[in-house]
């Protein structure tokens, strides 16, 4: 990857296109807000597969993240708290939770991680009538 000096921050061209970054939310997507996204869509992505082969019926996520921050370490990130709100039908909690422990397990994002910032992973059922 390839990052390229703009005015007010930075761009670079991905497969998927142009990515500005930037300490500004006027002119790019900050970098704290990108690895709360790639933390969260990685470990979301690895746990709607192992949904997906046990055949769990889920039929919609939702991932809400909140973040702390400790300003007295130049705005370092802390704790990132993970809710998977799973939306589905004849949802049984202990299995999703032993999935989503699997999941941890298994995203790089988070692994990468998880010796500086806490992960706290909590799961909210919506279940649908049919």
């Amino acid at each position: 990857m390839k990052l390229h000096l703009k005015e007010h921050g930075f761009r670079t061209e991905l497969d998927f296109g142009q990515l500005d970054i930037s300490g500004d939310e006027e002119f790019g997507f900050r970098p704290y807000q990108l690895m709360v996204a790639s933390i969260a869509s990685c470990s979301g992505s690895v746990f709607r597969q192992i949904l997906q082969k046990q055949r769990t019926d889920v039929h919609d996520m939702q991932i809400n993240a909140t973040v702390e921050r400790n300003k007295d370490e130049a705005n370092r990130i802390e704790k990132i708290t993970l809710t998977f709100i799973i939306k589905g039908s004849h949802l049984d909690a202990e299995k999703l939770y032993k999935s989503l422990h699997v999941a941890r397990n298994n995203c790089s994002m988070v692994r990468s991680v998880e010796d500086s910032i806490e992960i706290v992973e909590r799961i909210e059922i919506i279940e649908l009538s049919r």
